[in-house]
């Protein structure tokens, strides 16, 4: 389904600094709406090692279709990268524990009317049910999210991925002290305790965090309310449909919808993991997105799948 709309190039950004609980500042942006009063203010999650100005077209995109929109780079990444990345404490859980809750907590005190929501590109689809503040949210849209259970990668990929990610990943990040991603063309270069929660994590998330914290992990997923559309992209050797069933599964207090989009749905050959935040969809799934974060209505109704199979032990 598309929306014969021209994409705006009228928005602009202004940089932000999002003050974090524990005294982390990060580097991100604001693309404001050209109306008094917009459709709702949406903040974007990157993926692990992605830095946001990937996500900046799509935010001008949507800023210039009404919504006024937050972007910004987690703790060790881009705009937000400590001068020495070396044994770096960073974590992934404080991404979404401190790193979320404070952009959500800034866009929230910033909304000027709308719902406020979140598109969430893989482990950015996933993170926000680690912050206290994430019953605030009213509406997600997910693309590839999951946590990187191997188990859960496409079966053909699955022994490669397992040696990069899980093997190489691990061994790099011992040797230098983070993961130097820029140096092979693997992403960004990660802190420690990024890539080594992604290098070791198993089956059940929670089982990363202390034993103490894990009830209280448990009960901020359940306590979101937000409905949510995952999508899942079919040639997506990360975010697969277990995976993205497996994410869900955690958030039992929310509306949750998957769909299952194809390359050939888009006149493509492949679309792969980061495809679909590229401008060459703006007339396509961008302009579709604009249907779920204006009205919650799933632009995909045929390509929806259940979700009764968790996958969640």
């Amino acid at each position: 389904m598309s929306e014969q709309v021209i994409p705006s190039a009228d928005a602009s950004s202004l940089p932000i600094s999002i003050p974090c609980r524990d005294g982390v500042a990060l580097g991100g942006h604001l693309w404001l709406a050209g109306t008094n009063r917009p459709e709702g203010s949406v903040i974007i999650n990157p993926a692990t090692g992605v830095l946001a100005r990937y996500y900046h077209r799509y935010a001008q995109f949507l800023a210039g279709h009404g919504f006024d929109v937050l972007t910004y780079d987690y703790r060790g990444i881009g705009q937000s990268r400590p001068q020495r990345m070396r044994d770096s404490g960073y974590r992934w859980r404080d991404w979404g524990q401190r790193d979320f809750d404070a952009a959500l907590l800034m866009m929230a005190a910033y909304r000027r009317s709308g719902p406020l929501m979140v598109v969430g590109h893989s482990v950015g689809g996933f993170l926000p049910g680690l912050a206290e503040s994430a019953p605030m949210i009213d509406r997600m849209l997910t693309v590839g999210a999951q946590y990187a259970w191997w188990g859960d990668y496409m079966p053909g990929r699955r022994a490669a991925l397992f040696l990069k990610w899980h093997v190489a990943m691990a061994a790099m990040t011992a040797i230098y002290g983070y993961f130097p991603g820029r140096r092979l063309g693997w992403l960004e270069d990660l802190p420690k305790g990024v890539a080594n929660e992604w290098s070791f994590r198993g089956r059940r998330f929670e089982r990363s965090h202390p034993k103490a914290e894990r009830e209280a992990v448990l009960r901020r997923m359940v306590a979101v309310k937000a409905s949510i559309l995952a999508v899942a992209v079919s040639d997506d050797e990360l975010g697969t449909m277990p995976a993205i069933r497996r994410a869900l599964s955690y958030y039992t207090g929310a509306q949750r919808v998957s769909v299952l989009l194809r390359p050939a749905d888009f006149g493509r050959d492949a679309i792969g993991h980061f495809g679909l935040f590229h401008d060459r969809y703006a007339s396509s799934f961008w302009i579709d997105t604009l249907f779920w974060l204006r009205e919650g209505r799933n632009p995909w109704p045929s390509r929806a799948l259940p979700l009764e199979k968790s996958s969640h032990p």
